[in-house]
């Protein structure tokens, strides 16, 4: 390894520190180094103890001298999103309602991270109570996309992306509740993976997962490979009581004869928001390296997502609105101008009442069983990430192919999947004419990780080697 691995992946750290290559408090500080250097050009990270990461990697050190099994994460500095409990760090969900706020104890899934080694180096930012597409807050400000500084990262695990994006962290966790892993990781160049409900414990977030944001929001691991981010989840998955949806899946070790047969369907665009023609390229890209390689792949486009697509808004914007106006009356004088936006667009709105509630919920479970049903026959779907590529701070509406498209509308592509539970995985694909990243989604049915993670490994194995962010190097 060379003496700056900050860009190696996590599983290629572990194995340099297994083989005694390099050791974990050389690992931590070239992180911190690159910490120090370059988020106060990204604002990626809000709360970062050196101190505390140099003391985790000296005890890393110490098991490896006492010898004895060491976990599969083991020495391996990660990161979590600001919304995830980690104890004696901030979690305040970029809010200033919640400023100061130091976790007592760290999430399950953090607690588990450690268990396998990890190093624990920080937590990054998220726009106000994650209820948006960009990150940026009146506690810390906005954070910078690693591939132009002018353009935002993603939201609203966008700290986490860009940290990952640019070496400053090797792997992490973000959450989604209607793309906020998989839009920054389409804008930032890495994969990002959407798990079933329950999968992963959502324990210790912030917002509590529950009602209708436990039936579409997950907790889940972002990485710069999709072999990282496969183990990251491996070591995360798993019951816990606090966890509504929480369901005892065991993971499962997927042969690639195994996958061979399976029927993919994919569609460059759903007919209602217009993809940039680079999303479309990407998409179509992706579809032709896996029929090369063997799968069999056919146009496909499920019916019912456009009705997906407004259900999803019935939980996350009115019911989500309903839940965290109780949170929020009396301090609208504090709230940052995205969260006012956000709550703007949910006031237009009729309150729910139990009768429209109660509608919207079975006809969410009607829908779903509509697409599993035609997902039958393709159970696993290649489609686009989003609308575009990372748009420039500020920006509300763009002109897509000569048709106007709105904020809400640009991240409809991954909306459905969280109103359905259907775990989707993003890899990097392709490249705007700007030199930004895209990202195409490989989506299957619920439970069903290990298998899109199996096909993602292989397109990613497929597409080749992918490029860093030049800007920062």
């Amino acid at each position: 390894m060379t003496s700056s691995p900050h860009l190696f992946s996590a599983r290629e750290i572990a194995a340099q520190i297994r083989r005694k290559a390099v050791s974990p408090v050389e690992v931590a500080r070239a992180h911190l180094d690159r910490i120090e250097r370059l988020n106060p050009k990204l604002n990626a990270f809000v709360d970062c103890k050196p101190e505390a990461v140099l003391a985790q990697a000296r005890e890393a050190e110490k098991a490896i001298l006492r010898g004895g099994e060491l976990g599969p994460l083991h020495g391996v500095p990660v990161s979590t999103k600001s919304a995830i409990d980690v104890a004696g760090h901030l979690c305040e969900a970029g809010t200033r309602l919640r400023a100061g706020h130091i976790a007592a104890e760290d999430a399950p899934l953090v607690a588990r991270l450690r268990a396998a080694g990890a190093v624990i180096l920080g937590v990054t930012n998220t726009p106000e109570l994650l209820m948006a597409w960009e990150t940026d807050n009146l506690l810390y400000g906005r954070t910078n996309n690693p591939w132009d500084l002018t353009r935002t990262a993603g939201g609203s695990s966008g700290g986490e992306a860009a940290a990952i994006a640019a070496g400053l962290s090797a792997g992490g966790v973000g959450s989604d509740g209607g793309g906020s892993i998989r839009e920054p990781a389409h804008f930032c160049g890495i994969c990002g993976l959407k798990p079933t409900p329950g999968r992963i414990p959502s324990t210790g977030h912030y917002p509590k997962s529950a009602g209708p944001f436990a039936l579409i929001g997950v907790v889940g691991p972002m990485a710069r490979t999709i072999e990282d981010v496969r183990t990251l989840f491996e070591v995360m998955t798993g019951c816990d009581d606090g966890d509504p949806c929480a369901a005892p899946v065991e993971v499962r070790e997927i042969q690639e004869a195994a996958i061979r047969g399976i029927n993919i369907g994919f569609f460059e665009e759903d007919g209602r928001t217009p993809v940039t023609k680079e999303t479309k390229s990407a998409v179509n890209r992706a579809a032709a390296l896996l029929s090369s390689c063997g799968f069999h792949v056919e146009p496909f486009c499920p019916e019912g997502l456009e009705e997906a697509r407004q259900l999803w808004w019935e939980f996350f914007g009115r019911a989500g609105g309903m839940i965290l106006g109780s949170m929020l009356r009396g301090h609208e004088s504090e709230l940052s101008p995205i969260l006012r936006e956000f709550l703007g667009w949910r006031n237009a709105e009729p309150t729910h009442t139990g009768e429209s509630l109660l509608a919207a919920w079975l006809g969410r479970d009607a829908v779903r069983e509509k697409i599993l049903v035609q997902m039958r026959k393709y159970p696993v779907l290649i489609c686009p990430t989003a609308a575009l590529p990372a748009f420039r701070h500020g920006e509300r509406e763009w002109q897509v192919e000569g048709k106007t498209v709105k904020y809400l509308d640009a991240w409809s592509y991954c909306e459905w999947f969280n109103l359905l539970g259907f775990p989707a995985v993003v890899v990097p694909m392709g490249y705007a004419p700007e030199g930004l990243p895209i990202g195409v989604q490989i989506v299957g049915r619920p439970w069903q990780e290990e298998v899109v993670l199996a096909v993602a490994a292989k397109l990613e194995a497929e597409r080749g080697a992918w490029q860093t962010p030049p800007l920062l190097d």
